[in-house]
């Protein structure tokens, strides 16, 4: 069984901690976007970290391009008045 420590740093895989603190890393607001953006485009050496910060940043602008669509089309607002609803 090979070594993790022999595998050289670039393509050295990421724990589940590892991930699971990247998330919440870019998760912060304003900090994290920006962290985001720069590990997407290369700011790290490590191939895995840059390729789950593309991964997210792509999630990140589907989920922007849905709300707007839902926003747009006014889907939002009859979802909240029919909660309103539900619980006045």
């Amino acid at each position: 069984m090979s070594d993790i420590n022999n595998i050289p740093e670039k393509y050295r895989p990421i724990s589940m901690w590892g991930y699971f603190g990247l998330e919440i890393l870019f998760s912060i607001p304003v900090v994290g976007t920006i962290i985001l953006i720069v590990f997407a485009l290369g700011g790290t050496k490590n191939i895995n970290k840059r390729n789950f910060a593309r991964s997210y940043f792509c999630f990140l602008v589907i989920m922007v391009i849905i709300m707007a669509i839902l926003v747009a089309t006014g889907l939002v607002a009859q979802v909240i008045d029919m909660f309103r609803g539900m619980y006045a």
